[in-house]
């Protein structure tokens, strides 16, 4: 490939930025070189422009912000961004009526999960998971015949969740806690089982078997995310599933809640 034959893929490449992941704050950029989106700002605005531009990225080139649900960790800095950048904002009619912070902003686009829609160059399908929020969404964006999947907040694998993410070169899934440490840890016992429960959050075993089951030839990189800070190490997520992925070309890392992830391109 010649070097403008380069430059114009790379224009194309989606790129991915996992800029934390975890209970106190989640944010994930991604972007094909046209139009770029954050997916949740559950960090100030100020940290996010802090995480961005140490990735090199600019948040004045952010065309929307998509919502997955309207838990605290997901929307604390989207007002702040919202005005400072005028950015417009898609999430679900349930999640715009469950968070009270989002209800004034000036340009809301409600999305109907199951329906796919665009954003500028981007195509987003938002899909139903199980979580305990009003209408929680999981998303594939795709661009330029790349998918990426992400699949955080969920407490069981459903079928429509396998579904959507299906084909995925890129999959950003949640791998939430081990359960002896759940069990053996600090936490009261209702929030044990509401972490347990068939809407709380997915164990390392069984994102494992997702992981599994969503194995195809395309698949390129595996990020797990939303680890717990208490209930979890990534060395133990990081060792539980890759016995999943043995034999495969498949890499694997583990997001951070402190730290933005390296720059994750698909060409």
């Amino acid at each position: 490939m010649d070097q403008e034959a380069q430059q114009k893929a790379d224009r194309h490449a989606l790129t991915v930025c996992i800029l934390g992941s975890g209970s106190r704050g989640n944010a994930i950029y991604v972007s094909d070189g046209a139009t770029a989106i954050l997916i949740d700002a559950g960090f100030s605005a100020r940290e996010i422009d802090r995480r961005m531009r140490h990735r090199g990225l600019d948040p004045a080139g952010l065309s929307a912000i998509l919502v997955t649900h309207e838990h605290t960790d997901h929307v604390r800095g989207i007002e702040r961004l919202v005005r400072r950048y005028r950015l417009p904002v898609y999430l679900s009619a349930g999640t715009h009526e469950g968070a009270a912070a989002l209800h004034a902003l000036p340009d809301i686009h409600p999305f109907a999960c199951g329906r796919e829609f665009r954003i500028n160059t981007l195509a987003v399908r938002p899909f139903s998971i199980p979580h305990d929020a009003r209408d929680p969404a999981g998303f594939t964006v795709g661009a330029n015949g790349s998918r990426i999947g992400i699949a955080t907040d969920l407490g069981q694998v459903t079928a429509l969740v396998r579904e959507h993410l299906r084909g995925c070169r890129l999959l950003i899934v949640e791998a939430n806690h081990d359960p002896d440490m759940l069990m053996g840890g600090p936490y009261p016992w209702f929030l044990k089982q509401r972490i347990r429960s068939r809407t709380g959050h997915l164990a390392n075993h069984e994102t494992g078997c997702l992981l599994a089951d969503l194995l195809h030839p395309g698949l390129d990189q595996v990020v797990l995310a939303h680890l717990s800070e208490t209930n979890n190490r990534p060395e133990k997520a990081l060792a539980e599933v890759s016995t999943r992925l043995s034999g495969t070309p498949v890499r694997l890392t583990a997001a951070s809640q402190n730290v933005p992830s390296p720059l994750l391109t698909l060409s």
